[in-house]
């Protein structure tokens, strides 16, 4: 059931006329220079990170004098885990992976 339209109304589709000047505002692009040391940054940090991370757990002063590790013993014990060290050397590693590739494979579009 179908409403009737109001009195003075036109029937029919409303139509959307687009303003005389087209498209105001063009999108704008990034210049190439920004981009750049945007890629530069972020493999810096993560090469930082990354490194940080491996070294953390094999670190005597970082990971066996922890004041968190001291704290709270049961996690203490699986931080003592040589299989825990490793994990979080290999998302060290993995986050040095993905910095190495960000700067390998950017391409200039």
């Amino acid at each position: 059931m179908s409403t009737p339209p109001l009195p003075g109304a036109k029937a029919g589709p409303i139509a959307v006329t687009a303003s005389p000047s087209g498209n105001p505002h063009p999108p704008q692009r990034i210049p190439r220079w920004l981009e750049r040391v945007e890629l530069f940054l972020r493999v810096m940090l993560r090469m930082y990170i990354g490194l940080a991370v491996c070294y953390a757990p094999w670190s005597p002063r970082f990971w066996d004098q922890n004041p968190i590790f001291q704290h709270l013993p049961a996690l203490a014990i699986y931080a003592e885990s040589g299989a825990v060290r490793g994990m979080v050397s290999g998302l060290g590693l993995l986050n040095l992976w993905i910095a190495f590739r960000d700067a390998v494979h950017y391409r200039d579009q």
